[in-house]
């Protein structure tokens, strides 16, 4: 017989400033994994704007979202358990080896001048696969280093990095564009995955400096069924991956790969410099959410905070879609980078701090196959639907159908269930 699983919530720790950087290892950390996150983000600026310059296919630029995120789809719950099993310093490492190789194929594809779609759509699921294999690694190593007291700061700040790199690499991909050209931008960018994985060699985080009991085995489906059951049980983990599940579903980041398109359609000036503008006004929204919160402490992890903020986040989306105004389009974007950090770190806090240690890493790959995996149908909703209708309007009629699905779970959890287990007055 299996052992019971503790499904019960677990209760938050109140959020304090910054006390996750006042660890050494952490800090070590958050720079190198936000120096790979943004290196992750040059290339996308650089192979994005060389496919769109030379297919104009909105539908490449939709099988880039597909390929980037459907292999967490099928594969981030049997990582999750890898990562239960295995040394997640090795495995994060074999994620950079492959981030690494997949920007030095795409140097050698643009220096040969050989760049062909089938080229393109096999790195990019190389690109794919690397993310997968690190996502819950990296998780289920920062709780290693932060423990359960600083892990919301450590979230949020790991997340701050994530949008700190959105806010630099289109600054430093379109500089690199601009001053060296596509082909020496895209091998330099190779270099900046060594950090992390230089540190890691020798960090002491690996089997041995757990006391949690590894697996003995992973069972494929029937683990990741159990893990299924485990976060049914819980109302915060069931929440929370349903939350970011269906942001997933109807938009994920599929609106950023469309962004050259957004930035021709504004019209205002260079379209390659507008691109970069738009990407920055995301993620200087994320950055400034990440700062602001963490420095003050506030919105501590809470589900009915999670859900209206993912609300707001909606609402900017649609409004962005339908701007006809290059003012408006940066101000919704920024507001949009803002309340997404907030809720995304959010939700991983809470998910982090009620799974069981024993599958800690099951439930993060579970986690992830939502949150991440998910963003494989936006790519279709706004990627292919925007090639028949428009990108304007494929984002903002997947804004609405959002919202409205958050507006009913609202409801019904906080408003409607609440007055109906209160009973008559």
């Amino acid at each position: 017989m299996e052992p019971r699983i503790d499904a019960s919530p677990s209760q938050a720790p109140e959020g304090r400033t910054f006390t996750s950087l006042s660890n050494r290892d952490f800090r070590t950390y958050f720079f190198g994994a936000s120096a790979a996150m943004t290196a992750d983000n040059i290339e996308h600026v650089i192979s994005y704007w060389v496919l769109h310059q030379k297919f104009h296919s909105p539908a490449l630029l939709a099988f880039a979202v597909v390929s980037h995120w459907a292999p967490f789809l099928v594969f981030a719950a049997y990582t999750g358990g890898l990562a239960d099993r295995f040394d997640v310093r090795r495995l994060i490492q074999i994620g950079m080896l492959m981030f690494m190789a997949v920007s030095i194929g795409w140097g050698v594809m643009f220096l040969t001048d050989s760049t062909a779609q089938w080229k393109a759509m096999a790195l990019l699921v190389i690109h794919g696969l690397a993310g997968v294999i690190w996502v819950p690694a990296s998780q289920v190593l920062i709780h290693k280093i932060v423990g359960a007291e600083q892990l919301p700061s450590a979230v949020r700040l790991n997340a701050t990095g994530r949008y700190l790199a959105f806010l630099l690499g289109p600054a430093v991909g379109g500089a690199l564009l601009l001053l060296l050209g596509p082909v020496r931008g895209i091998f330099i960018n190779a270099l900046i995955y060594a950090p992390l994985f230089l540190w890691l060699i020798r960090a002491p985080y690996g089997p041995r400096s757990s006391t949690v009991p590894r697996p003995q085995g992973i069972r494929g489906f029937a683990d990741i069924w159990r893990t299924m059951k485990v976060v049914k049980q819980n109302p915060v983990l069931l929440s929370m991956t349903v939350l970011v599940g269906a942001s997933a579903f109807f938009i994920g980041n599929a609106y950023q790969a469309q962004m050259p398109g957004f930035a021709f359609d504004l019209g205002l000036g260079r379209p390659d410099y507008n691109y970069s503008v738009l990407l920055a006004a995301d993620a200087a929204g994320g950055l400034a959410a990440g700062l602001i919160l963490e420095s003050r402490g506030l919105l501590p992890p809470r589900v009915r905070t999670a859900y209206a903020l993912a609300m707001i986040w909606c609402c900017a989306l649609a409004g962005f879609a339908r701007s006809s105004s290059y003012a408006v389009a940066i101000s919704l974007l920024f507001v949009a980078g803002f309340v997404e950090l907030a809720f995304n770190s959010m939700a991983q806090s809470l998910v982090q701090l009620n799974a069981p240690a024993e599958i800690r890493g099951r439930v993060i790959g579970v986690f992830a196959m939502s949150a991440n995996g998910m963003r494989t149908f936006s790519g279709l909703s706004v990627g292919l639907l925007g090639a028949s209708i428009g990108i304007h309007n494929s984002l903002s009629y997947c804004a609405a159908a959002l919202l409205s699905l958050y507006v009913a779970i609202f409801v019904t959890r906080y408003v409607t269930r609440p007055k109906r287990l209160a009973g008559p007055p």
